[in-house]
Protein backbone atom coordinates (compact mmCIF):
# COMPACT_ATOMS: atom_id res chain seq x y z
CA UNK A 1 0.00 0.00 0.00
CA UNK A 2 1.33 3.34 -1.04
CA UNK A 3 2.12 5.74 1.55
CA UNK A 4 -1.04 8.57 1.80
CA UNK A 5 -0.36 11.91 2.81
CA UNK A 6 -2.47 15.20 3.01
CA UNK A 7 -2.23 18.43 2.65
CA UNK A 8 -4.62 21.18 3.29
CA UNK A 9 -5.42 24.66 4.73
CA UNK A 10 -9.17 25.98 3.59
CA UNK A 11 -9.08 30.11 2.99
CA UNK A 12 -11.61 30.14 6.27
CA UNK A 13 -9.22 28.87 8.35
CA UNK A 14 -6.77 30.52 7.76
CA UNK A 15 -9.34 33.45 8.64
CA UNK A 16 -9.95 31.56 11.63
CA UNK A 17 -6.67 31.18 13.34
CA UNK A 18 -6.46 34.82 13.02
CA UNK A 19 -9.74 35.86 14.32
CA UNK A 20 -8.53 33.54 17.28
CA UNK A 21 -5.37 35.15 18.00
CA UNK A 22 -7.70 38.58 17.92
CA UNK A 23 -10.49 37.19 20.17
CA UNK A 24 -8.00 36.01 22.56
CA UNK A 25 -7.75 38.91 24.87
CA UNK A 26 -11.35 38.87 25.18
CA UNK A 27 -11.29 35.78 27.25
CA UNK A 28 -10.14 34.49 30.36
CA UNK A 29 -9.46 30.61 29.20
CA UNK A 30 -9.34 28.55 26.13
CA UNK A 31 -11.14 25.42 26.66
CA UNK A 32 -10.07 22.93 24.20
CA UNK A 33 -12.50 19.86 22.41
CA UNK A 34 -10.45 16.49 22.01
CA UNK A 35 -11.50 13.26 20.66
CA UNK A 36 -10.78 10.84 23.54
CA UNK A 37 -9.95 7.80 21.16
CA UNK A 38 -7.45 10.29 19.40
CA UNK A 39 -6.46 12.81 21.66
CA UNK A 40 -3.22 14.10 20.08
CA UNK A 41 -4.41 13.64 16.60
CA UNK A 42 -7.39 15.49 17.00
CA UNK A 43 -5.09 18.36 18.76
CA UNK A 44 -4.05 21.07 16.71
CA UNK A 45 -0.28 21.52 17.47
CA UNK A 46 -1.21 25.59 16.05
CA UNK A 47 -3.20 25.60 19.23
CA UNK A 48 -0.31 26.23 21.91
CA UNK A 49 1.26 29.10 19.89
CA UNK A 50 -2.10 30.68 19.18
CA UNK A 51 -3.44 30.39 23.26
CA UNK A 52 -0.05 31.57 24.48
CA UNK A 53 -0.36 31.02 28.74
CA UNK A 54 -3.99 31.25 28.86
CA UNK A 55 -5.28 28.72 31.15
CA UNK A 56 -6.77 25.65 29.62
CA UNK A 57 -9.18 22.98 29.61
CA UNK A 58 -9.67 19.86 28.23
CA UNK A 59 -12.29 17.96 27.43
CA UNK A 60 -11.88 14.53 26.37
CA UNK A 61 -15.20 14.05 24.10
CA UNK A 62 -16.52 10.52 22.97
CA UNK A 63 -15.24 8.80 25.65
CA UNK A 64 -18.14 6.28 25.18
CA UNK A 65 -16.41 5.57 21.90
CA UNK A 66 -12.94 5.07 23.30
CA UNK A 67 -11.22 2.51 25.59
CA UNK A 68 -12.12 3.68 29.11
CA UNK A 69 -8.81 3.07 30.89
CA UNK A 70 -6.64 4.90 28.06
CA UNK A 71 -9.31 7.74 28.26
CA UNK A 72 -8.25 7.97 32.15
CA UNK A 73 -4.56 7.98 31.54
CA UNK A 74 -4.93 10.57 29.12
CA UNK A 75 -6.96 12.31 31.66
CA UNK A 76 -3.81 12.44 33.73
CA UNK A 77 -1.59 12.94 31.30
CA UNK A 78 -2.82 16.32 30.46
CA UNK A 79 -3.43 17.17 34.25
CA UNK A 80 0.47 16.57 34.30
CA UNK A 81 0.65 19.37 31.69
CA UNK A 82 -1.20 21.80 34.35
CA UNK A 83 -4.33 21.72 32.94
CA UNK A 84 -7.94 21.18 33.75
CA UNK A 85 -9.67 18.22 32.48
CA UNK A 86 -13.14 16.46 31.98
CA UNK A 87 -14.33 13.14 30.16
CA UNK A 88 -17.25 13.69 28.26
CA UNK A 89 -20.16 11.83 25.98
CA UNK A 90 -22.11 14.36 24.66
CA UNK A 91 -24.98 12.73 23.62
CA UNK A 92 -25.67 10.88 26.73
CA UNK A 93 -24.78 14.33 28.21
CA UNK A 94 -22.31 11.63 30.69
CA UNK A 95 -19.44 14.56 32.20
CA UNK A 96 -21.62 16.98 31.05
CA UNK A 97 -22.14 19.00 34.18
CA UNK A 98 -18.92 19.04 35.19
CA UNK A 99 -18.02 21.55 32.90
CA UNK A 100 -19.01 24.91 35.11
CA UNK A 101 -17.15 23.36 38.15
CA UNK A 102 -13.77 22.52 36.33
CA UNK A 103 -13.96 26.04 34.65
CA UNK A 104 -14.47 27.53 37.95
CA UNK A 105 -11.24 25.42 39.57
CA UNK A 106 -9.26 26.32 36.42
CA UNK A 107 -9.99 30.13 37.41
CA UNK A 108 -9.97 30.21 40.78
CA UNK A 109 -7.77 32.84 41.50
CA UNK A 110 -9.66 35.31 39.08
CA UNK A 111 -12.60 34.45 40.97
CA UNK A 112 -10.98 35.37 44.27
CA UNK A 113 -9.79 38.39 42.57
CA UNK A 114 -13.20 39.46 41.59
CA UNK A 115 -14.75 38.86 44.67
CA UNK A 116 -12.08 41.08 46.30
CA UNK A 117 -12.82 44.03 44.36
CA UNK A 118 -16.45 43.49 44.60
CA UNK A 119 -17.27 42.06 41.26
CA UNK A 120 -18.07 39.14 42.12
CA UNK A 121 -21.37 38.96 39.97
CA UNK A 122 -18.72 39.57 36.87
CA UNK A 123 -19.05 36.37 33.89
CA UNK A 124 -16.30 34.20 33.08
CA UNK A 125 -15.31 34.25 29.41
CA UNK A 126 -13.97 31.82 27.58
CA UNK A 127 -12.88 30.70 24.27
CA UNK A 128 -13.49 27.01 22.83
CA UNK A 129 -11.80 25.56 20.03
CA UNK A 130 -11.44 22.47 18.42
CA UNK A 131 -10.90 20.47 14.73
CA UNK A 132 -14.01 20.19 12.52
CA UNK A 133 -16.25 17.51 13.48
CA UNK A 134 -14.88 16.76 17.20
CA UNK A 135 -18.65 17.12 18.28
CA UNK A 136 -17.87 20.88 19.63
CA UNK A 137 -21.32 22.15 18.45
CA UNK A 138 -22.81 19.16 20.22
CA UNK A 139 -21.06 19.69 23.61
CA UNK A 140 -21.79 24.14 23.01
CA UNK A 141 -25.92 22.57 23.00
CA UNK A 142 -25.61 20.53 26.00
CA UNK A 143 -23.96 22.88 28.00
CA UNK A 144 -25.89 25.80 27.18
CA UNK A 145 -28.98 23.38 27.56
CA UNK A 146 -30.67 24.80 23.90
CA UNK A 147 -30.08 24.56 20.51
CA UNK A 148 -27.52 27.41 20.48
CA UNK A 149 -25.10 26.25 17.78
CA UNK A 150 -25.54 24.64 14.46
CA UNK A 151 -24.03 20.96 14.77
CA UNK A 152 -24.12 19.26 11.72
CA UNK A 153 -22.09 15.63 10.79
CA UNK A 154 -20.06 17.53 8.41
CA UNK A 155 -16.01 19.12 9.04
CA UNK A 156 -16.01 22.62 8.50
CA UNK A 157 -19.85 23.48 8.73
CA UNK A 158 -19.91 26.02 11.74
CA UNK A 159 -18.60 29.32 10.73
CA UNK A 160 -18.41 32.99 12.32
CA UNK A 161 -18.15 33.71 16.18
CA UNK A 162 -20.93 32.84 18.72
CA UNK A 163 -21.31 34.15 22.20
CA UNK A 164 -23.11 31.28 24.16
CA UNK A 165 -24.25 32.12 27.43
CA UNK A 166 -23.78 29.30 29.55
CA UNK A 167 -25.15 30.21 33.20
CA UNK A 168 -25.03 33.84 34.68
CA UNK A 169 -21.30 33.27 35.43
CA UNK A 170 -20.55 31.64 32.42
CA UNK A 171 -19.90 32.81 28.34
CA UNK A 172 -18.40 30.87 26.09
CA UNK A 173 -17.08 32.36 22.45
CA UNK A 174 -17.81 29.81 20.06
CA UNK A 175 -15.00 29.39 16.99
CA UNK A 176 -15.01 27.60 13.33
CA UNK A 177 -13.25 24.03 13.28
CA UNK A 178 -9.31 24.67 12.32
CA UNK A 179 -7.14 22.51 11.40
CA UNK A 180 -3.33 22.66 10.36
CA UNK A 181 -1.55 23.42 7.69
CA UNK A 182 0.44 20.15 6.87
CA UNK A 183 0.06 16.78 9.12
CA UNK A 184 3.94 16.05 9.03
CA UNK A 185 3.20 12.81 10.04
CA UNK A 186 1.25 10.96 7.84
CA UNK A 187 -0.27 8.89 10.77
CA UNK A 188 -1.95 11.75 12.25
CA UNK A 189 -4.28 12.34 8.95
CA UNK A 190 -4.79 8.72 8.97
CA UNK A 191 -6.40 8.80 12.38
CA UNK A 192 -8.53 12.29 11.66
CA UNK A 193 -9.91 10.40 8.82
CA UNK A 194 -10.93 6.83 10.71
CA UNK A 195 -13.03 9.18 12.30
CA UNK A 196 -14.49 10.94 10.32
CA UNK A 197 -12.84 14.63 11.30
CA UNK A 198 -11.12 14.39 7.31
CA UNK A 199 -13.66 14.40 4.43
CA UNK A 200 -13.58 10.52 2.95
CA UNK A 201 -12.87 12.29 -0.18
CA UNK A 202 -9.76 13.44 0.69
CA UNK A 203 -8.50 9.71 0.60
CA UNK A 204 -8.80 6.47 -1.33
CA UNK A 205 -11.34 5.06 0.32
CA UNK A 206 -9.96 1.44 0.19
CA UNK A 207 -6.42 2.74 0.81
CA UNK A 208 -7.99 3.94 4.10
CA UNK A 209 -9.71 0.74 5.17
CA UNK A 210 -6.92 -1.38 4.47
CA UNK A 211 -4.81 0.93 6.81
CA UNK A 212 -7.39 0.50 9.47
CA UNK A 213 -7.85 -2.69 9.04
CA UNK A 214 -3.75 -2.90 9.47
CA UNK A 215 -3.96 -1.49 12.54
CA UNK A 216 -7.30 -2.90 14.14
CA UNK A 217 -5.89 -6.21 13.26
CA UNK A 218 -2.47 -5.07 15.01
CA UNK A 219 -4.07 -3.80 18.39
CA UNK A 220 -7.34 -5.50 18.47
CA UNK A 221 -7.41 -8.56 15.92
CA UNK A 222 -10.33 -10.05 18.63
CA UNK A 223 -12.63 -7.45 16.98
CA UNK A 224 -12.07 -8.53 13.69
CA UNK A 225 -11.95 -11.98 13.98
CA UNK A 226 -15.53 -11.62 15.75
CA UNK A 227 -17.36 -9.69 13.36
CA UNK A 228 -16.21 -10.67 10.30
CA UNK A 229 -14.48 -13.72 10.86
CA UNK A 230 -11.29 -13.11 9.97
CA UNK A 231 -8.49 -15.81 10.11
CA UNK A 232 -5.07 -14.57 8.79
CA UNK A 233 -1.48 -14.59 10.17
CA UNK A 234 -0.40 -11.31 12.69
CA UNK A 235 1.50 -9.95 9.88
CA UNK A 236 -1.44 -10.32 6.90
CA UNK A 237 -1.70 -7.03 4.72
CA UNK A 238 -5.04 -4.87 4.79
CA UNK A 239 -5.79 -5.46 1.34
CA UNK A 240 -5.89 -9.05 2.17
CA UNK A 241 -7.85 -8.65 5.33
CA UNK A 242 -10.35 -6.19 3.39
CA UNK A 243 -10.66 -9.07 0.53
CA UNK A 244 -11.26 -12.04 2.71
CA UNK A 245 -13.76 -9.76 5.11
CA UNK A 246 -15.60 -8.65 1.90
CA UNK A 247 -15.77 -12.46 0.90
CA UNK A 248 -17.15 -13.64 4.26
CA UNK A 249 -19.45 -10.95 3.93
CA UNK A 250 -20.73 -12.57 0.60
CA UNK A 251 -19.80 -8.87 -1.55
CA UNK A 252 -18.60 -10.59 -4.64
CA UNK A 253 -19.11 -8.68 -7.80
CA UNK A 254 -20.24 -10.60 -11.63
CA UNK A 255 -17.46 -13.03 -12.10
CA UNK A 256 -17.30 -13.47 -8.63
CA UNK A 257 -14.41 -10.51 -8.10
CA UNK A 258 -14.38 -9.05 -4.52
CA UNK A 259 -16.01 -6.15 -3.77
CA UNK A 260 -13.25 -3.83 -1.54
CA UNK A 261 -15.17 -0.68 -2.44
CA UNK A 262 -18.02 -2.27 -0.55
CA UNK A 263 -16.38 -3.65 2.05
CA UNK A 264 -14.19 -0.56 2.99
CA UNK A 265 -16.92 1.82 3.55
CA UNK A 266 -18.67 -0.77 5.59
CA UNK A 267 -15.56 -1.22 7.49
CA UNK A 268 -15.55 2.60 8.14
CA UNK A 269 -19.01 2.72 8.97
CA UNK A 270 -19.04 -0.05 11.58
CA UNK A 271 -15.89 1.45 13.29
CA UNK A 272 -17.14 5.36 13.48
CA UNK A 273 -20.74 3.88 15.06
CA UNK A 274 -18.81 1.37 17.03
CA UNK A 275 -20.30 -1.60 15.99
CA UNK A 276 -16.65 -3.50 15.94
CA UNK A 277 -16.49 -1.89 19.35
CA UNK A 278 -14.81 1.07 21.36
CA UNK A 279 -11.08 1.57 21.10
CA UNK A 280 -8.36 3.63 21.67
CA UNK A 281 -5.97 4.87 19.01
CA UNK A 282 -3.35 5.98 20.66
CA UNK A 283 -1.46 6.06 23.46
CA UNK A 284 0.11 8.90 25.92
CA UNK A 285 3.42 9.83 25.46
CA UNK A 286 6.11 7.87 27.74
CA UNK A 287 7.61 10.78 30.55
CA UNK A 288 10.05 12.96 28.70
CA UNK A 289 8.30 12.19 25.13
CA UNK A 290 7.44 15.25 23.03
CA UNK A 291 3.94 16.06 21.69
CA UNK A 292 3.83 14.87 18.13
CA UNK A 293 1.04 13.70 17.55
CA UNK A 294 1.90 9.87 17.83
Amino acid sequence: MSEMTIQWYPGHMTKTRRMMEQDLKLVDAVCELLDARIPLASRNPDIDAICGNKPRLVILNRMDMADAEMTRRWAAYFRGLGMEVICTDCKSRRGVNQFGPAVRRLLSEKLKRYAEKGQGGRPLKLMIVGIPNVGKSTFINQIAGRKGAKAENRPGVTRGKQWVTVDQGLLLLDTPGILWPKFEDPQVGLKLAYTGAVKDDVYDVEELACSLMELLWREYPAALTERYRIEAPADETGWELLQQAARRRGFLMAGGEVNTERMARVLLEEYRSCKLGVFSLEQPPAEGEGNDGQ
